[in-house]
């Protein structure tokens, strides 16, 4: 398993997706998912491919939430699909069997069941309330947290800590057992997304030490 720090989500962002793409690549941030859902399709198509533009043969990833179909047509990277989108089953009749895809998960058995389809990645959480979701699931607090990561190790599958994340909460996430987490307001919400990238990606690298 090769844990990988930092996840990038792009929602409502202050900087455009070209900035946040090209600071993600500057910074070697392993995933950079697009996750505008009040975007048009024809909108979000056009970001999606403005963003692999710059993050083509790189090591940054682009992931594409929800829309197999946007995923494909953007040569998305990896496709990452929540408890209510498609299958993976389904998506793959999509994407193909090559395109990487990563699950959402909002409790153990979720965990569980997601972990049986060998994905690149799964989403844990929320760890934190969080308004970033119409509709948000129930926090999971930190307490399962290393549960989950147990269940991953297994099959060399990364756990990412998603959900109402913030500075202050890092460390403990780490110290439950999470090695990669995901901030979506504090980076977003922010004109200054390139100093809290590497704010966040110290801290991590400083807890593993």
């Amino acid at each position: 398993m090769q844990d990988f720090g930092l996840y990038l989500i792009i929602t409502k962002p202050k900087l455009s997706y070209g900035e946040i793409a090209r600071i993600a690549v500057k910074h070697n941030i392993r995933y950079l998912q697009l996750r505008e859902k009040h975007l048009s399709d024809r909108a979000l198509l056009a970001a999606a491919r403005e963003i692999k533009r710059i993050t083509r043969n790189t090591t940054t990833q682009l992931v594409i939430n929800d829309r197999p179909d946007i995923a494909l047509l953007a040569d998305a990277d990896c496709l990452h699909l929540g408890q209510d989108d498609l299958s993976i089953q389904d998506a793959r009749k999509i994407v193909g069997e090559k395109m990487a895809i990563g699950l959402s998960t909002h409790s153990i058995r979720q965990a569980e069941k997601a972990l049986q389809h060998n994905p690149a990645y799964i989403g844990f959480g929320p760890i934190y309330p969080t308004p970033t979701k119409a509709n948000p699931d129930p926090p999971v607090g930190t307490d399962k947290i290393a549960e989950v990561v147990k269940m991953a190790a297994q099959k060399q599958i990364p756990v990412v800590a998603v959900g109402g994340i913030f500075p202050q909460h890092i460390y403990r996430i780490l110290d439950a057992g999470a090695q990669n987490l995901c901030m979506v307001r504090y980076l977003m919400e922010s004109t200054h997304t390139e100093e809290r990238v590497m704010e966040i990606s110290k801290s991590i690298q400083e807890r593993k030490k």
